[in-house]
Parts: structure tokens; C-alpha cells; sequence
């Protein structure tokens, strides 16, 4: 059974300045929708600005778009820079975009390993990096890394997609040392499978979900709003003595 978010009773963002990457769709757009309910102003991010334009009319927050590709060299740089300027600062960075493709490594693509690597790994460390300065030298914020539980445990067919997200994991962390002392704090959030219209169009045959079904306890996939929740709560106030952890929402997948 899956529980239903109660966004009332959730944590507050009240004027919080958020900038959310990969902000259109899947896990992107359900965290937007849960932080804007609790509050925030934001800052939605991503390369299609019509797409942005579209859903950010569906928010009932104050909103600002930037459109940015993370997979050239100076986009993590210029979202940063254009991200600060939006609202006079950031106080806290959901790093969340991301790409994947599924293949052996017997079959591994150089071109799509480097750009996995690009946008999944050296993009969300360097903006991070950025925006977590801006923090620091501020009145400090929190960063949430939408990560995976395939950083932490291997999954086949998905050698640069581990690749790419064990390394975040370890960059937030390192963020969390250096920045904690400066009111900075970093954390991680590690989902299994979550079910956004990718996920289901991913995982919904039967025969290629089952195996992964199986080493689930809980016996299901993530829902998105369950890995917004936990990200809206390590955003907030309410986990302010939590800093370089990572958390799994996965039901139990990494104890089995």
C-alpha cells in the first residue's frame, strides 16, 4: 500500500529561495509542487524553457526560470551566477537533474559515458560547489543531492549511472566537511525505481520489474512524492543536526 503525503502537515519553506535543476518533469516537478506548497520562492531549472514556462503556471509560489544545459562545460558555472541573481540568493539547491543509459558494460558507449559523467556527476558537483560558497559567504542554506540507492549498491546494465551518483555522494559529503562550520548543510537522498511517467515507462513489463520487485522488501517502487518528502525535509529547519548523510528511500532494497 502506498501512504498518501499529507502536504499540509509538512515541514515549511515559508520565503525560502530554492533552486530546483531538472525542474519540468518527474521527480523534478513533484519536488517544485511540494515546495512550493510549503512555501518557497523558486528558481526551476532545466534546457526546455517552454516546457519551465508551462509548468511553473501551475504553481501557486513566485517563480523564476532558468534555463540551463548542464552538459557544456560553462553551464554549471552560469546557472549558479543566473540562479543567485534571480531572487538576491539561494538558500537551498536541489540537485536533481539527471540522465541514464542502460547498457552492459560489454556494450558500454564512450559518448554516453562521458556524458552521463557530465551531467550526473562533474554538473551538480561544480554548481553545488558554487551555490554552496554563496551559502557560506550568506546566512548559509541546505543542498539535497537526489542521488540513488545505485550508488550504493550496484545495479547491472548501469556501470556510468553508479559510476556517476556513488561519485555525487561522496562530492555532497565533502561539502557538508568543508561548509558545515559555515552553516552550510549537505545531504543526499538515494530512491530505488520511482514511478514517474519514465519509471513506468521503464519498469512497468512484468518480466523486467520482478527481479528488482523481489530484492524490495516493501514489495514496490518509490512513488515521487515520497523522495520530495524526505528532500523537503532535509531542505528545511526540521533536520538542522542532519548534515552528510545520505538517506535511502528504497523499501528496504539495501538491506536485502
Amino acid at each position: 500500500m502506498t501512504p498518501t503525503i499529507d502536504r499540509s502537515t509538512t515541514p515549511s519553506l515559508d520565503g525560502k529561495r530554492v533552486l530546483i535543476t531538472g525542474a519540468s518533469r518527474g521527480i523534478g516537478a513533484d519536488i517544485a509542487q511540494t515546495f512550493a506548497a510549503a512555501g518557497a520562492r523558486l528558481v526551476l531549472s532545466g534546457r526546455d524553457h517552454e516546457s519551465l514556462e508551462s509548468f511553473s503556471r501551475t504553481l501557486d509560489t513566485e517563480t523564476a526560470i532558468v534555463v540551463a544545459d548542464l552538459s557544456t562545460a560553462a553551464g554549471p558555472d552560469t546557472l549558479a551566477a543566473d540562479a543567485v541573481d534571480a531572487f538576491g540568493g539561494v538558500d537551498v539547491l536541489v540537485n536533481n537533474a539527471g540522465i541514464s543509459y542502460p547498457e552492459t558494460v560489454d556494450a558500454l558507449d564512450t559518448a554516453h559515458f562521458d556524458e552521463v559523467i557530465q551531467v550526473n556527476l562533474r554538473a551538480p558537483s561544480l554548481l553545488a560547489a558554487r551555490i554552496g560558497r554563496a551559502m557560506a559567504d550568506g546566512d548559509g542554506g541546505s543542498i539535497v543531492t537526489v542521488a540513488s540507492a545505485a550508488a550504493l549498491r550496484p545495479l547491472p546494465e548501469h556501470y556510468a549511472y553508479c559510476t556517476s551518483k556513488a561519485g555525487l555522494i561522496m562530492a555532497t559529503k565533502v561539502l557538508a566537511l568543508e561548509l558545515g562550520g559555515r552553516g552550510v548543510r549537505a545531504n543526499s537522498v538515494c530512491p530505488t525505481v520511482v514511478l514517474t511517467d519514465m519509471g513506468h515507462k521503464v519498469w512497468g513489463d512484468p518480466v523486467k520489474s520482478a527481479p528488482m520487485l523481489a530484492r524490495i522488501p516493501s514489495g514496490r517502487f518509490a512513488e515521487p512524492s515520497e523522495v520530495s518528502a524526505t528532500a523537503l525535509w532535509l531542505a528545511s529547519d526540521a533536520s538542522a543536526m542532519i548534515n552528510g548523510i545520505d538517506i535511502p528511500v528504497d523499501g528496504g532494497y539495501l538491506v536485502s
